[in-house]
């Protein structure tokens, strides 16, 4: 029987060109999930596929960095097939463990998808270190504390401006979190609503 396993990095992506490539591949069953494969961990749905997985199966991939990007993690993924008597086929590329030459050029591509990887990641590392060196890196932004935004509008009665600069965060957000808490909690007047328009007009400028 044929499984056929869908991966993307993030929820912002889409898994169905894939799953429609596994499809006309043949796959029975799909099983896709959106988590980065720099890892095994946290790949529930692919657990699961090595563990139902029986001898005679086949389990298909489009290409070979859906399900791993370190050779490391691709040599476990295929030991555990093998011991199964299950082999890997990707529809993109010419892999077929059940040969010597799939064997071979399955673990070539794992080496080229974490040479991939890491490649990335230096990348990324010299634009931090550039911006950084120019001034230009904050990091990534804060997390905004709602119920503190919250707490200090009721509670101690700071103004908008007062908060922002608190909490070091922006007025939009700010007058966004009260906005909406004031909304659910049937506060709002439509006076508020009115100034909220020309508010977000100022805010947008």
């Amino acid at each position: 029987m044929r499984y056929g396993y869908a991966r993307c990095s993030s929820a912002q992506q889409d898994t169905s060109i894939q799953i429609d490539a596994l499809t006309k591949a043949g796959c029975e069953i799909i099983r896709e999930e959106k988590v980065s494969g720099t890892s095994l961990q946290g790949r529930t749905e692919l657990q699961t596929l090595l563990e139902f997985l029986r001898a005679g199966d086949e389990l298909v991939v489009t290409r070979i960095d859906r399900l791993a990007r370190s050779i490391f993690d691709l040599q476990v993924i295929v030991k555990t097939l093998e011991d199964k008597g299950v082999s890997l086929h990707c529809t993109e590329q010419p892999v077929d463990t059940s040969t010597a030459v799939g064997k071979c050029f399955v673990q070539m591509l794992g080496v080229f998808a974490e040479f991939e990887t890491n490649l990335r990641k230096e990348r990324q590392m010299e634009g931090i270190a550039k911006a950084r060196a120019e001034g230009r890196y904050n990091g990534r932004p804060p997390k905004i504390d709602k119920e503190k935004v919250i707490d200090l509008a009721i509670k101690k009665g700071l103004t908008n401006a007062q908060i922002a600069k608190e909490l070091n965060i922006s007025r939009g957000s700010v007058y966004n979190i009260l906005y909406k808490w004031e909304e659910q909690n049937g506060i709002l007047t439509d006076a508020a609503r009115r100034r909220a328009k020309i508010v977000k007009k100022i805010l947008s400028v």
